[in-house]
């Protein structure tokens, strides 16, 4: 995928290649990265490496670049919406802000929230 740095798809089908961009769209987008505008076919074509290739394009749907904000209604346990409520308080955040950042933490495999353990008595 020579558009977007680092991406790479050896799948055998157009879906594998489609879910291969997505998810470096992705995961840019969660990171604040500038998604690259799409060359002309005609220039990947003349691309030192890809002379001899089959060359497709590919069109992601809009959905992967929507970054609107939606209003959502959920429902949780008193004592775990408490336990939200102290961890956003704990972070400087709203409730919406720490379920976002703990969201995309946990997709990039970053932030990972880490849970303590008690000491076992011996």
């Amino acid at each position: 995928m020579p558009d977007l740095p680092d991406c790479f798809s050896a799948g055998d089908t157009l879906d594998e290649a489609l879910e291969a961009a997505a998810a470096w769209v992705d995961a840019a987008l969660d990171r604040g990265m500038p998604v690259p505008p799409a060359s002309s076919l005609e220039a990947i074509r003349n691309l030192r490496g890809y002379k001899g290739w089959t060359v497709r394009l590919i069109d992601l749907e809009d959905t992967f670049f929507d970054d609107t904000v939606e209003r959502v209604n959920i429902t949780l346990p008193r004592r775990v919406l408490r336990r939200l409520d102290d961890m956003a308080r704990t972070a400087g955040q709203s409730r919406s802000g720490l379920i976002a950042r703990l969201t995309v933490a946990s997709s990039t495999g970053a932030g990972q929230p880490r849970t303590r353990r008690r000491a076992g008595r011996s």
